[in-house]
């Protein structure tokens, strides 16, 4: 796993807290150090690059997690991580925790990069990831949209772009190209599914939008008097270029190219393709109709199954029933069933045709743009075989975009069957 990296890192970690220790571990404080540190020398035969995480560090014994950092930087490791496992401290607690650490490690830590890793379930991991830097942490684990277990972890964005909005007050930078972040949200969110609340700082919808008129009128005379940073330092497109049916190839690369994607020709054609056609039944294309487009095309798997068509006959007196037909591997196959609505007939449907045994966990519909020929975005969870999946779906009919969804989820599914790792005996 780790030839060919540029600087190959290997991370281990095991929990230090009490609680964690005695109900999880089962294991005395002596018997965890030594494990910590045995791991760091493995560790450190592979790869000079060694880190090591004290898991639940911010409720742990603060003599304990000296002597356990202590033992495992003399074992080797580059980098001590001290995570906010479950978002329990508070920015003053977390500095003092900090300070303590850096200062009572041999040498005061010298050659050693403090980091840290804060979740977000007191809604502090971004407060207390500043908290750490101030303290001497030079290395923030941070994720995209704040997107983590529970309640999330500190947000990338949000760190960086209070680095780059406060220098007077925080006097530290990063190398993070702000104008990706928003390009970087969109995709994360079109891959994984989760959808960024429109209030979420940064890359929320509102983050820049004004309603109020006493807002609007400071925001019309001078953007400052409401604005801390400027939509263009994040990449937030501000291009007024209308898409619509008479839009050319070239309108559309530029639009692209606007919206921060680099694709290869053949996949800027297959989303022109796929662009007309919507643009036959939408009025204007909008941004985020664009941005389900390319996700397509940059969230590219093997085709096993592929939807030609779909049918669905629904309403007040009839009983709800789809007909489909698809390829499975290239072989044409049609199929109809029942189901108690449209969606799940077609999706009985599917799960005949294909001899499925997939499990339907989730079903989300959204609107991806306002007005009645919007285009509907759906996203499916399945399970099947110990293998959990995601499938979208977008189209301007939500019966199509459902179906879509579903054989995402199933190309997915089987190709991650395909490639599930073989373990010999």
């Amino acid at each position: 796993a780790l030839k060919g990296g540029a600087d190959p890192r290997i991370h281990t970690f095991i929990a230090t807290s009490p609680i964690h220790m005695q109900h999880k571990l089962q294991m005395e404080a002596d018997a965890v150090l030594e494990q910590a540190v045995a791991a760091v020398r493995y560790a450190c035969t592979l790869t000079s690059n060694v880190e090591f995480s004290a898991e639940d560090a911010t409720r742990s014994d603060i003599d304990f997690l000296v002597r356990i950092l202590t033992a495992v930087v003399k074992a080797g490791a580059r980098t001590i991580n001290i995570p906010d496992t479950v978002g329990y401290t508070v920015p003053r607690e977390y500095f003092s925790m900090i300070e303590e650490i850096k200062n009572r490690l041999p040498h005061g830590g010298d050659g050693v990069v403090i980091s840290v890793h804060c979740h977000n379930d007191l809604g502090l991991a971004t407060a207390n990831s500043i908290a750490a830097i101030e303290a001497g942490a030079r290395q923030v684990e941070c994720t995209i949209n704040g997107i983590g277990e529970r309640a999330g972890n500190s947000s990338l964005e949000e760190l960086v772009m209070a680095l780059r909005t406060r220098p007077d007050n925080l006097t530290y930078t990063t190398n993070i190209v702000t104008p990706q972040i928003y390009p970087a949200s969109r995709l994360v969110s079109q891959v994984t599914g989760i959808r960024v609340q429109p209030n979420k700082a940064i890359v929320g919808a509102n983050a820049f939008a004004h309603e109020a008129g006493i807002h609007q009128d400071g925001v019309l005379k001078n953007k400052a008097t409401y604005e801390i940073m400027t939509p263009e330092s994040i990449g937030l497109p501000q291009n007024s270029l209308v898409m619509g049916k008479h839009s050319g190839r070239h309108a559309f690369q530029e639009k692209i190219s606007d919206l921060g994607y680099e694709l290869e020709p053949e996949q800027i054609e297959t989303a022109f393709v796929a662009f007309k056609k919507l643009a036959d039944k939408k009025k204007e294309i909008f941004d985020e109709d664009i941005d389900a487009l390319v996700a397509d095309e940059i969230i590219r798997i093997p085709h096993y199954y592929k939807l030609n068509f779909v049918s669905v006959n629904s309403g007040t007196e009839a009983m709800p029933n789809s007909t489909l037909e698809i390829e499975v591997e290239g072989k044409v196959v049609r199929g109809a069933e029942f189901g108690d609505g449209a969606i799940d007939a077609i999706f009985k449907t599917i799960k005949q045709l294909t001899n499925t045994q997939s499990r339907l966990l989730t079903y989300e519909v959204k609107s991806i743009t306002g007005g009645a020929d919007a285009l509907g975005e759906v996203t499916v969870r399945i399970k099947e075989d110990g293998l959990t999946v995601m499938g979208q779906g977008a189209h301007t009919c939500v019966v199509v975009a459902s179906a879509k969804a579903y054989m995402n989820a199933l190309n997915k599914l089987e190709y991650k069957k395909r490639n599930r790792p073989q373990v010999t005996v």
